[in-house]
């Protein structure tokens, strides 16, 4: 696909779902324009038709037609114009509206090859039922430019007067539109039918992959603790600042004896007048050399005799202990790049670099979400009640991840407490919600993402436990973790996903895995991946618990670790483990 452009029509009036932005509307976990976009990925260039979208990366081009919401072959002629001023225009132009959720790459694809094979003007789509789509096809530029120059006018034409003699239909699976309400509902409920569970790892590369970033901001650095640098951290001075005595000696002026004089250079003093050829001055570590220094001897290496001479000893090495302005970095090297975290580490980098403020995204700002009418978390249980035994921990378990929590609610079990919920999400940056994920008659988060149009980026994990775990976006910024209601299963999940949902809302650079050898990998090895308490063995290795009790956290007591076991692990195979938080 090397020399195909591609416009993609997200614009009309939307008349018969209100006037909605139907190439916004979201199924299956990203939008109807993301569909399209995916859908010609490979392509050269890609020009979108409809109202501006800050979120689409530069390169792909924007136009509106004119005037907005005049159809279809307004739109296209729109696209055409946005390619004009392109060198080296492609032969092959793709044309498809942002309104078929299910369309992929592997269809383009297919009209690609018959365009190639038939040498026909054009090449469309057709539906299950045969029908014709012309919103979903491939074109000869030439002829695609000549069906536009006989209109009299591109205005509320349709696609059909367009069409040339000469073309091809080919029958494929995912080109049905969505044009009412009613399609959309149909659509989401295959979507949820058929996603499929997603492992650990696909759902992590998902999360820092596709999650939208929260914006960029300047604050003090050592008020972001957590957040992520957005743009690399320059060194506003020199490190050192000037040239200093790195250890407790003497200054020393040519090759001696030298003669000492009686002053004394300290850290945080004046700086001692400068050296004559043969003087030397005692002088501590840190402290400001003075000028015609050639060296700082140190005190163990030199003798001071009667006479006031101060001589190096015999056999002691030759060395100059100096550090110089700016052999640490110099004004403007870069030290923290972009995707840094900013930990107590780099607050303290940027303290000696004498950097006070910085762009950051974050850190997270979390609400816990604890679910359910048989949930107390204070005072005496009542009859069918149970203690709430992780949101208190909660906390604790995202701050180590650099999350933080601003406050913890507790949620009845009503029809529409999530939107509740959802609405009021707008001073965070994620919803940690523990129970209702599942598909009981009390779970209703996975309705109520529905409902708010949600992005559901994983719909379910291969992982036991924590099959259940949902991840989402809200239209309005917030992600939601959504985290199964038994207590063991909600921690592991959590400290699995977390770290993957921060970088993905931060834009922090993922830190590596850790990894050891399993002692016991076959014992714990099952139909699908499992995520276990684990203990370090005297050699490194790990040895995971083979008996666990789910529905309290007392297996985690004397533990290090969780490790995740592949589902086919043979004893000894390295396997990632997640540190245990203390």
């Amino acid at each position: 696909m090397t020399t195909v452009d591609a416009i993609v029509l997200a614009g009309g009036r939307a008349s018969r779902m209100g006037g909605v932005d139907k190439p916004a509307i979201v199924v299956g976990g990203q939008s109807m324009l993301d569909a399209a976009l995916r859908a010609v990925a490979a392509c050269t260039r890609v020009v979108v038709v409809g109202p501006h979208r800050p979120e689409l990366p530069p390169e792909i081009l924007q136009t509106q037609e004119v005037p907005a919401g005049a159809g279809p072959v307004a739109a296209v002629a729109a696209g055409i114009g946005a390619l004009a001023g392109c060198e080296f225009p492609a032969g092959s132009i793709v044309v498809l509206a942002a309104d078929m959720p299910f369309l992929t790459a592997a269809a383009v694809d297919e009209l690609l090859v018959h365009a190639k094979e038939s040498g026909s003007d054009a090449v469309f789509a057709a539906d299950a039922a045969g029908r014709p789509q012309y919103l979903v096809g491939v074109w000869r530029r030439t002829a695609l430019l000549a069906a536009l120059r006989q209109l009299e006018s591109p205005v509320n034409r349709p696609m059909k007067a367009l069409v040339p003699v000469d073309t091809v239909t080919v029958q494929l699976s995912g080109v049905d539109d969505c044009d009412t309400p009613d399609d959309v509902q149909r659509a989401r409920v295959t979507a949820g039918r058929g996603a499929a569970p997603l492992t650990l790892d696909e759902a992590r590369d998902t999360l820092r992959r596709n999650i939208s970033r929260l914006p960029v901001r300047h604050a003090a650095v050592r008020t972001v603790k957590g957040a992520t640098l957005a743009e690399p951290m320059p060194a506003a001075d020199a490190l050192p600042r000037f040239d200093v005595s790195a250890m407790d000696g003497y200054a020393v002026s040519g090759t001696g004896p030298w003669q000492v004089r009686r002053d004394i250079g300290f850290a945080g003093g004046r700086r001692p007048v400068g050296l004559l050829d043969g003087e030397a001055v005692r002088i501590a570590t840190g402290a400001h050399v003075p000028d015609g220094t050639g060296s700082v001897v140190r005190d163990e290496f030199v003798t001071l005799g009667p006479d006031g001479l101060l001589h190096r000893l015999p056999d002691t090495p030759i060395r100059d202990d100096v550090r110089y302005r700016g052999e640490e970095w110099q004004p403007g090297d870069e030290v923290a790049p972009a995707g840094a975290p900013v930990t107590t580490a780099l607050i303290s980098v940027a303290a000696s670099a004498e950097v006070h403020t910085v762009a950051v995204r974050g850190p997270v700002r979390a609400r816990i979400v604890m679910t359910g009418d048989e949930i107390r978390s204070e005072g005496p249980l009542h009859a069918g009640q149970t203690r709430d035994s992780i949101g208190p921990v909660l906390p604790d378990l995202l701050a180590a991840s650099g999350v933080l929590t601003i406050d913890r609610v507790h949620l009845r079990d009503t029809a529409n407490a999530f939107d509740e919920v959802f609405a009021a999400a707008g001073d965070c940056d994620l919803l940690v919600i523990v129970g209702a994920t599942g598909g009981g008659a009390a779970d209703q988060l996975r309705a109520a993402l529905d409902r708010a149009q949600a992005r559901v980026l994983v719909n379910r994990l291969r992982l036991r436990p924590g099959g259940s775990t949902v991840v989402a976006q809200l239209a309005a910024g917030p992600a939601v973790l959504g985290l199964p209601g038994n207590p063991y299963a909600a921690v592991s999940t959590l400290l699995g996903l977390i770290g993957a949902l921060r970088d993905g809302l931060t834009g922090a650079t993922p830190a590596p895995a850790f990894r050891a050898p399993l002692a016991n990998a076959a014992e714990l090895a099952g139909p699908a991946p499992r995520i276990v308490p684990a203990r370090l063995g005297p050699a490194g290795e790990l040895i995971g618990d083979v008996r666990l009790r789910t529905a309290h956290l007392a297996n985690l007591l004397g533990r290090d670790a969780l490790a995740v076991v592949p589902a086919d692990a043979v004893d000894g195979q390295p396997v990632e483990f997640i540190p245990l938080p203390r």
